[in-house]
Formats: C-alpha cells, structure tokens, sequence
C-alpha cells in the first residue's frame, strides 16, 4: 500500500460544540462484503474504535451512544480488542498473523467506515491505538483501511487537540478518507452520562445522531454502483 503525507478528505464543514448499540456479540452479521448502497436498502457497517482501555472510558460511552443513535440502516461493531493487540513488529506482518491482528483486518475489511474516539496521553495518541494504526497501514487486502471513510469524535474536556493531530497524520498516511463533516468536537464528563451508560444530554447526543446520520449518507451513498 502506497505510503503518503498527503490526506484524503472529503471536504465538508466539520461539526464543532462548545460545551451504544448493543455492542454485537459477534461479527457474524458481517459474513458478507460491504454495502453498496443505503438506498438500496443494503446495511451500512460501522466499526467503532475506541483509544482508551480504561473500563468507564467516556470515548467508550460516546461510541455505545453513537451506535445506538445511528440509523436502521447502519449497524456497528464496538471493538474491544485494544488491549489484546501485540506490539507491532514488521517481521510478523505476514500470513499466519497474530490472531487479534487477523480478527482487527477482518472487521476493517468487512466495515464501510470506521469512528474513532480517543483521549490523549502525554501529548499525543495512546500507544495502544497507535500501535493498532501501524497494525492497519501495513494491510494491503481490498478493504483495508486505505482509502476507507474514517470520521472522529473528540470527546475530551480538555481539547486533546495533539492526539487528534497525530490522528490525522496516521491517518493521512494511510490514506484513509476523513470524511470531515462527520468529525465532531464535543466534551463529555462521566458527569454526563446516565444510568444506561449512554450520553444523557440532549444536545450532544442530537450531535452524535448528526454524526452517525452524515457517515452513513457519505460513505455508504459514495459506495453505490
């Protein structure tokens, strides 16, 4: 796969605030190729991952919420897998992978696009999710992540506006298609979360249902025939 600074972004106003699904069991409702179009009544797959391995992770919080606010047409995967990943190495990036590598480019190939949800550790990504991203560039089958329609949601009260400058570069280099009107600032505290585990304000989750909502119509829609 081509290496390259230079990003592919759909350009559209991103979605900016001042202030999940049912994660399923398995991906055995993945068990065929991506959608071609919504319109056609075909589902449209999102795979959701998450940058922090903290159990109450907020980023977490906002993916479940994602999910569960997008449309009938959209169904997700909320990937736990993080933590299992192994240090990346060049020398095992060859068939047979490790099996929690394998498993990660089986969900990327079989997702029409993928939300990312990340806080910042020492002014920058998390090495886990770093490590995943390295995992993913060096992926060379058709759908991998080159090319794949990739959005965010920034949740940190504090900005963490150094991950998600490093968030872009990977995924720059990738080649990954960040599909800009689909990116969203908006901070979450456990504060304001509910009983359910779910974003609870109205507001913001209004934004997280824009967001779902615009991913769906541009990554999906883009894929028709």
């Amino acid at each position: 796969m081509p290496g390259t600074t230079e990003s592919e972004v759909v350009s559209q106003p991103r979605l900016r605030v001042s202030g999940v699904c049912d994660r399923l069991a398995d991906a055995a409702r993945w068990n065929k190729p991506p959608c071609k179009s919504v319109a056609n009544n075909m589902t449209c797959r999102f795979l959701l991952i998450g940058g922090s391995l903290r159990n109450d992770s907020t980023n977490a919080a906002v993916l479940r919420t994602v999910e569960a606010l997008a449309p009938d047409s959209v169904t997700c995967v909320l990937y736990d897998g993080v933590g299992r990943i192994p240090p990346f190495n060049p020398d095992d990036d060859h068939d047979p992978l490790p099996s929690a590598v394998a498993e990660l480019r089986d969900l990327v190939h079989r997702s029409d696009a993928i939300v990312f949800s990340t806080p910042e550790y020492a002014g920058a990504l998390p090495g886990s999710l770093k490590n995943l991203l390295e995992w993913l560039i060096g992926d060379d089958k058709q759908g991998s992540i080159y090319e794949k329609p990739v959005a965010w949601v920034n949740a940190s009260p504090r900005g963490a506006a150094l991950a998600h400058e490093s968030l872009r570069t990977v995924l720059a280099y990738a080649k990954a298609k960040v599909i800009e009107a689909a990116c969203l600032d908006v901070p979450v505290t456990a504060a304001a979360l509910g009983e359910d585990g779910l974003v609870s304000d109205p507001g913001t989750r209004d934004q997280l249902r824009q967001v779902a909502q615009t991913l769906s119509a541009l990554a999906c829609s883009s894929q028709m025939a």
